[in-house]
Parts: structure tokens; sequence; C-alpha cells
């Protein structure tokens, strides 16, 4: 494994924004990810780990340590009764490893089709669209304990998951480097229709089911349409997809919102979440803000396809994204005193 000096990070993040590591390496294996660890503690180096880049927002300034970026290859699949049981290595294509499992006819991920970034992703943002997340699915995380100085192997009930979050990127932030992570899926089972996108998308079929590739294949078309799929040359694909996560907010809200908005608070898009809260659209209240798709600041902007993407409109510098990202927020939160939190992992 080499270990390089001063390598630009724009090149490793869909946003293609970013300033240079000031030491960059590459794990292909697990000795590797040891190596790196080993590296930047004798350096007492800051060390950030780096997957698909598409969950990032890297400063003008770059990385003042180690960028880590994890390349294990690998995928494993085994059957036991009516279980698909799959071990992928971190490095691997998130997306791939979809469509292996719909080649297998195995459901739970189908939903997570199109999701650019890799395996060792998964788990640390509890990722998840369309009425699934891999929570559903995850069985076993194994990954480098920066505490212990050894491997792990973490069953999914020790990961503390929850919308968007797990034990890997909260309580225990910076601890782990993720190296494989093992899904259980159903074999020959229904899809997971649920979403209302997708609900739609089938209504014609007079109630035949979908196949498992029929709805990945409807899950990247309308992606696509919304600019969350990565097509090269296109402008609106240079983001980090949603950038706002669906804020949790107590039931009493929908009053308040529909109030002010003059409306009836159940035309507000809300849905059922823990303890009796409410989850909001990120995207409706960044509208009703009034952002609409294609608003620019300079060479940052909002998606022309759906106003929940910031993106690079060419040559955007991070400091013109944040700019936008508190614009955004600061609006919001001053007209209905909701504060909208980013998804994005912000590397300085």
């Amino acid at each position: 494994m080499q270990f390089l000096e001063q390598v630009p990070l724009a090149q490793y993040t869909t946003f293609q924004i970013g300033g240079p590591a000031r030491w960059f390496a590459e794990a292909a294996s697990e000795d590797d990810i040891a190596a790196g660890v080993a590296f930047a503690t004798e350096r007492c180096l800051p060390l950030f780990i780096l997957g698909g880049g598409s969950n990032l927002l890297v400063s003008d300034a770059g990385l003042p340590g180690l960028d880590l970026r994890i390349g294990l290859q690998g995928i494993a699949s085994t059957h036991k009764n009516d279980q698909f049981i799959v071990s992928a290595a971190a490095g691997e294509d998130w997306d791939g490893l979809v469509a292996h499992a719909v080649a297998a006819n195995a459901a739970g991920v189908e939903c997570l089709s199109g999701i650019p970034g890799t395996v060792g992703g998964t788990p640390v943002q509890n990722v998840g669209a369309y009425g699934q997340e891999v929570s559903q699915t995850i069985v076993t995380v194994r990954a480098f304990d920066r505490k212990a100085l050894g491997f792990v192997d973490l069953p999914a009930a020790d990961c503390g998951f929850s919308y968007r979050r797990s034990i890997f990127n909260t309580t225990q932030r910076e601890r782990y480097v993720v190296s494989r992570v093992d899904y259980t899926l159903r074999k020959d089972a229904p899809a997971n229709i649920v979403y209302a996108d997708l609900t739609r998308y089938f209504a014609a079929r007079n109630g035949v089911a979908p196949t498992l590739a029929e709805v990945r294949e409807a899950v990247r078309s309308i992606r696509a349409q919304k600019g969350m799929l990565l097509v090269p040359g296109d402008a609106d694909c240079r983001s980090a997809g949603s950038f706002f996560k669906n804020p949790v907010v107590p039931v009493t809200v929908l009053d308040s919102l529909g109030e002010q908005l003059g409306i009836e608070k159940r035309s507000i898009p809300a849905y059922p979440a823990q303890d009796g809260a409410v989850k909001l659209s990120a995207a409706w209240l960044i509208e009703r803000a009034g952002y609409q798709k294609g608003y620019a600041l300079g060479r940052a902007g909002i998606s022309s396809r759906h106003t929940l993407a910031l993106i690079n409109r060419g040559g955007a510098s991070a400091a013109e994204v944040t700019t936008l990202r508190d614009r955004v927020t600061d609006t919001i939160d001053e007209r209905f005193g909701i504060r909208l939190e980013p998804e994005p992992v912000w590397l300085a």
C-alpha cells in the first residue's frame, strides 16, 4: 500500500469539490486497513475513511491528515432455506450489490437501487429509500476497532440503527472502520411496494405484482427523473444526493404549519415516526420557504429536478455550497421554527 501526498479529493467525490489530502492511501485488504490506522496513529494524524464519496462535502482547504480509501472487493452468497445471505466487502459498489441480489431473486434491498456509494457506507448512514432501510437486512458489520486495535464482528442489534443513524456516525463515530457487511435477504419473496412513488408507478397493473427486477428498474427510473441517479455529464448529478434529512417533529407542528400556511394539516406530507412523532418532507419545506428547482447562488444551486439536492453547477467551491446550505436552513428555521439537518459529512 502506497501513502501518497497532496492528493486532490474532488476526483473522489460525487460533488466534484474539495482540496487535497495531506496523505492518501487505498486499502485493498483488512491488513491494509490496519496499516493505514497505524500510519495515522504513529504520526498523530487525523484519519478519514473514504468510500464512494457520494455523501461527502470536502472543504476547499482539504484534509490535513490521512484519507484512507476503502477498496476491499468481493461478494459471497449462500442459501439457507428461504434466506439468501450475502457477505460483501466494504469497497463493493452498492448498486452492483443490489443488482446481484435482484438477479438471484432475493428481496430486501430492491428499493435501494441506484443509490451511489459503497457497501461500507450503508450501515454508517443506515441508508434508506422508497420504503426500505439497510438495517432491515443487515446481520453483521465487520470492522476494525481503533480502540481495541483489532477486527470485530458487530451484530445488527449492537449497531444502534435508527433513521439515518447508527453508532458509526453518532456515539462511536471514528472508532470503527467497516471492512465487510453481511445481509440476509428473502429468497423468492415479493418486492416491497409501499412508497407512494412506487405505488403510482405500478398503479396500472391492476393488482399484478411486479418482479424484483421491475421494481429495481422503476426505482432507477424515478431516481433518474429526480436527478438522483449518477449520469456522466449531468450537472444535476454533481451533488451528494439528498442534502437534508427529513425532519422528525412532534405531531403538534402540523397544526402550526397548517395555520401559518393557511392549509389543511392533512395536506401536509407527513409520515408516522417513532414515539408518536411525524416525519416531514424536507423538500416540501424548502419549496414552501420560496426555494424552487433550479435556484442558483453563484456556482452552487438547487437541482433543476429535485429541491432536496444541492448541486455544483460547475466549478463551485465548498464555501459556495455551505453558503447555500446555511441560507436554506436559516430561512426554514426563521419561517417554520424547524432546523434542517444536512446529510453529507463535512470534511475539513
